[in-house]
């Protein structure tokens, strides 16, 4: 495999797009979604759109597993180009939901679409990326061979300059021709980062991903996030960094499965909402 240079970069300095090119409907999703051919059985209902288009539109969508919910029936509306932080307890339902969005796990009731598609549809997972607090990787595949796999299913544009730029913004440079396999915990974290980033996408879907991250790691996801948004994607953010919170438009509080919040930041108790405790109004 071949990479640019040093004197092969452009002038802009680690500046990666956040990939609003809208993806075709040919285009093949990553590994870490690619599990499931599924369409589900009941979808929302067309209506007509006031504001912007949806990036997350979901009607009664649950999951249960035997008698115990994970999920009680939803419904959410995320616009386009919105920044959403999700929080809550463990087992609050944030992966569940995340997860299900992703086409990764099916629903036991309800429906969904993003980005206007049906989930687990081909070109749902066209126009989303997922990036997970647990990364998964091909054994044989450097860092570099991964992220330009996943530039080339998804048609990349410049996908070579977006990769050695990514890597130098999260501090992955002097690893990119090692098997992510045998990286620790926070590298891994980094190169799941870049791969989340390096394929088009209208709608990120992240899970925990501060996770491990050193302090370099942590301010580069910030930006990337902060690039996404400003570049029209929007962002659903499931985490326990609550310092990160602030860093979007929107909060949504989980707790036992269901939403015991959903408004600006600036009016909740992060901290109680966390711990499972519905903001009284």
């Amino acid at each position: 495999m071949t990479r640019p240079d040093n004197s092969q970069r452009s002038s802009r300095s680690n500046r990666p797009t956040s990939g609003r090119q809208r993806p075709s409907a040919k285009s093949t999703p990553s590994p870490a979604v690619a599990d499931s051919e599924r369409e589900p059985e009941h979808l929302p209902q067309d209506e007509p759109e006031v504001g912007p288009p949806l990036a997350v539109h979901t009607e009664g969508l649950g999951k249960s597993y035997g008698d115990a919910p994970a999920l009680f029936p939803l419904d959410l509306k995320v616009a386009e180009g919105e920044r959403v932080s999700l929080i809550g307890h463990n087992g609050s339902g944030k992966t569940t939901l995340i997860r299900m969005l992703t086409g990764m796990l099916e629903p036991s009731e309800g429906g969904a679409t993003v980005a206007g598609h049906p989930i687990a549809s081909l070109e749902a997972r066209a126009a989303v990326s997922y990036l997970s607090d647990q990364p998964v990787f091909y054994d044989d595949l450097t860092v570099w061979e991964h992220l330009e796999y996943i530039a080339r299913l998804h048609s990349t544009e410049d996908w070579e300059q977006q990769a050695v730029d990514l890597v130098d913004m999260i501090g992955l440079t002097p690893r990119v021709d090692d098997l992510p396999m045998t990286f620790s915990r926070g590298l891994k974290q980094k190169a799941a980062i870049a791969m989340a980033f390096v394929r088009p996408f209208e709608l990120m879907l992240i899970d925990e991903p501060f996770v491990g991250l050193d302090r370099m790691g942590r301010e580069a996801l910030l930006d990337l996030l902060s690039l996404a948004h400003r570049d029209g994607a929007a962002l659903v953010v499931a985490t326990h960094e609550l310092s990160s919170v602030s860093e979007g438009q929107r909060l949504i509080a989980l707790a036992g499965g269901e939403v015991t919040y959903d408004g600006s930041p600036a009016a909740a108790d992060v901290n109680a909402l966390t711990e499972g405790v519905r903001n009284e109004d």
